[in-house]
């Protein structure tokens, strides 16, 4: 039977959070099953609104959820992914072996495995891939979750070609490889989940530009058409054979700016699912009879970052700001008005559905509501630098509710500190997320943050650790020793429970500190017609694309 070794099974199982699936319209397409192709009529075609990527379809280069939701588990699959309710299996992986310390990992593919063009996937498919994302002369997003590999550090240098591999990588044969860790990492396995560690066929490298308006896949489905702002259209792979085979005739991504036209199409029956709900729809959402409505506790939070390099954000000054704006918001009243209910105020950095988060973190009464205090604490600042100027928010304007959360924070901040706040609300998430990358805002913004992979761990490292302040999505400029030997010394734990704790204490300096100050964990929400059979929103948040069909 293919699986992984008993002795990995014993460290992954730790490390898989064991959330339960997010919902269920009928039994019938369940992932429980692996059906074929629904039918050959090409009709049993599934739209679902999606904003525009930020980035070419290139799974080391994307980070962000509009792209996400047409690279994960729809065009790419990797050596291992998830089942909806977030327990692992291996995918494209006969075997991962770990030796007895989870610093090297013996990795067995399965045999006969192909690309959407018919090529072999093989175990240069992975070893070149990774390398490619993690060589900085390429530039790739995930770089950083690389990072874990031997020789990560020589392939950050000036001067590389763009084609040097990680020394951590050795290829055995088509079929074996080897991945040598720089240091003990028991959750490993578990990292292979995100869409950063996909295969790559060789026609990538010929013209990696052109691969990504037109990629060559590996998972269940594969590109038709890309027409940008408009529409991403996908059919299925006859060359997958893994966990997510088809059971419809292919996924049609209507790309939308506004989520209240995406909201009215799936009323009107113009649009099959959506996951963006606008704020003023979230009062009657569970009661609109024109639709089918979804609300469960899901893995994604909202917060306010503040780059440490912003005018009066630094050092001690920084420190006392950062407190006093967070304890000015009001996340109760938020999470009440604003989200009617369906968010929750944070409690941590992570979320509730994440196995390791703790209610009871020290620190954390900084994340409840004390205008007093906040005044204090903001009078206390003003003494090392008075702050006279503006204090600004961007966000998307494309994203639901983000305009009105973050205009009541800015209200909030107004009336709590007396200061002059403000958002500045940007058109696109494309454009929004290139400003971020490029370091071009200079400005407060909204954290939206949704996990990668299931395991705490993903909430803290490629947000605010040092190594993903170059190649990560470390926007913060955050920069603490002690936290990063924290992540360091828990990614060595033998056991989930050792490194939770571990990765506790980090989220405790995270509290301290407050490079991000988190403000609600919002529920996984959809809205879908009513004809849809199959459905069900994995532990990310999102509906299982492949398994739903119409009736």
């Amino acid at each position: 039977m293919n699986s992984i070794t008993r002795r990995t099974i014993t460290k992954v199982a730790a490390a898989i959070v064991a959330v339960a699936t997010l919902g269920s319209m009928a039994a019938c397409g369940s992932s429980s099953t692996n059906g074929s192709t629904s039918g050959s009529s090409g009709s049993d075609i599934i739209t679902y609104g999606n904003g525009e990527p930020a980035n070419p379809l290139i799974p080391g280069n994307t980070n962000e959820q509009n792209g996400a939701m047409v690279i994960n588990t729809v065009l790419f699959t990797g050596l291992v992914t998830t089942k909806p309710d977030g327990s692992l299996i291996n995918e494209d992986a006969e075997e991962i072996k770990a030796n007895d310390d989870s610093s090297q990992f013996d990795i067995t593919l399965k045999s006969g495995l192909k690309f959407s063009d018919g090529t072999p996937i093989t175990s240069e498919s992975f070893t070149k891939a990774w390398s490619y994302t993690a060589n900085a002369a390429n530039g790739q997003l995930n770089s950083s979750f690389m990072s874990v590999i031997d020789g990560y550090d020589d392939l950050q240098k000036d001067g590389l070609k763009g084609d040097e591999q990680l020394p951590g990588l050795t290829v055995k044969d088509d079929t074996h490889f080897t991945v040598k860790l720089n240091a003990p990492c028991s959750i490993f396995p578990t990292m292979l989940v995100y869409m950063g560690f996909s295969p790559l066929p060789e026609s990538f490298y010929k013209d990696p530009k052109a691969f990504g308006e037109k990629p060559v896949s590996s998972g269940p489905y594969k590109l038709k058409s890309w027409k940008h702002n408009d529409s991403i259209e996908v059919v299925p792979n006859e060359y997958y054979t893994g966990y997510y085979k088809a059971k419809n005739d292919g996924i049609t991504f209507k790309i939308y700016t506004d989520p209240k036209a995406q909201y009215a199409d799936v009323q009107g029956g113009n649009l099959d699912i959506t996951s963006q709900i606008p704020a003023t729809a979230l009062k009657n959402l569970l009661n609109d009879k024109t639709i089918q409505a979804y609300s469960k506790p899901g893995p994604n939070r909202i917060m306010l970052g503040i780059p440490t390099d912003l005018p009066h954000f630094s050092g001690d000054e920084g420190t006392l700001r950062r407190k006093a704006i967070s304890l000015a918001i009001n996340r109760e009243q938020i999470c009440s008005k604003i989200m009617s209910g369906l968010a929750s105020p944070a409690q941590d950095f992570s979320s509730p559905t994440i196995n390791g988060f703790s209610d009871s973190l020290k620190g954390a009464d900084v994340l409840k509501y004390n205008a007093d205090e906040a005044k204090k604490l903001w009078a206390e600042a003003d003494k090392i630098s008075k702050f006279d100027g503006t204090f600004t928010i961007s966000y998307n304007a494309d994203a639901s509710s983000l305009k009105e959360t973050y205009e009541a924070v800015a209200n909030q901040l107004k009336n709590t500190l007396g200061i002059d706040a403000k958002t500045n609300a940007i058109p696109t998430k494309q454009e929004y997320l290139t400003a971020l990358s490029d370091d071009t805002l200079h400005t407060a913004y909204n954290d939206n943050w949704g996990p990668d992979y299931p395991s705490l761990e993903n909430y803290l490292k490629p947000i605010y650790s040092t190594i993903a302040r170059n190649s990560g999505s470390n926007y913060d400029k955050y920069l603490n020793p002690e936290f990063d030997s924290l992540l360091d010394k828990a990614a060595a734990a033998s056991t989930t429970d050792e490194a939770n704790k571990l990765y506790q204490q980090a989220e405790e300096i995270l509290l301290a500190d407050l490079p991000s100050v988190p403000i609600y964990n919002i529920n996984a929400l959809g809205a879908t017609v009513k004809n849809l059979k199959g459905l069900e929103f994995n532990w990310q948040g999102n509906p299982t694309l492949a398994f739903i069909t119409k009736s």
